[in-house]
Parts: C-alpha cells; structure tokens; sequence
C-alpha cells in the first residue's frame, strides 16, 4: 500500500475522533506485513488520564485481533503541521514494529517518513528487564 492511501485512512479516522476537550484530531491507519490496514481515532475523557491516542487505538484494535506483525503507521491531525506521535505512542510503536516506518504529512501536503527507531533512540526495550 502506498503511503498516500495510508495517509488518507488516517484522514478518514481522524473524522470518528472524540475531542471535545482538546478539540484536536488525531487519526492513525497502521499497516500489517501482511496488508492488512487497522485505524485509531484518539478518544478523550474528562479524566485525562483515561484518554487513548490514535496511534495506540489503532495498534490495540490490531492486537486484539491477533495481529502481532506491523510494517507502517500514517498519523495525521487537525493541526496544519506534522503531528509526532507522543512517547507513549512512540513506545508502543517499539514494542510492536521496533524497525517501523512512521509516515506524516505537513501542512503543504509534503509526506515525510521516520523510522521508530529515529523517534524513539535510547527505547526501553525487554533487554532491559
């Protein structure tokens, strides 16, 4: 799949995002090795702490499904400039597709990739347990 139509997932997502807070939209389409696509929308609550990002939603839709093998994920928000994913998302992204591309758009439409490992260099990983 082409990073294109990836980001215009996350633009669909992004529409089913529950904000009435923050008012700031995020959607997040994440593409499986095998083809498959799972979309996030962030999803906030009164309680801060029990809001979920898009990033997440979508890994955690994924996961749940039994999707364990990750290759890209498109994130794009309701702001006009590139949105990086936060740390936690960031080290979600690293557990699950630790050699991942993160694919973003700027306000010019420009499309830009990263690497998780680009975002996330010195990463808690299982061999620091």
């Amino acid at each position: 799949m082409d990073e294109k139509k990836l980001i215009f997932l996350a633009k669909e997502a992004k529409k089913h995002a529950y904000v009435p807070y923050s008012h700031f939209q995020v959607g997040a389409a994440l593409l499986t090795v095998s083809g498959k696509v799972y979309t996030g929308c962030n999803i906030e609550n009164a309680s801060y702490g029990a809001t979920n990002c898009a990033e997440r939603t979508a890994f955690f839709k994924a996961i749940s499904e039994g999707e364990r093998d990750f290759k890209a994920i498109a994130i794009v928000s309701s702001s006009e400039e590139e949105t990086f994913p936060c740390g936690i998302c960031r080290q979600v992204m690293m557990e699950f597709m630790p050699n991942g591309i993160v694919i973003l758009e700027t306000k010019n439409g420009q499309i830009k990739q990263y690497t998780v490992q680009e975002l996330l260099p010195f990463a808690f990983t299982s061999k620091d347990l």
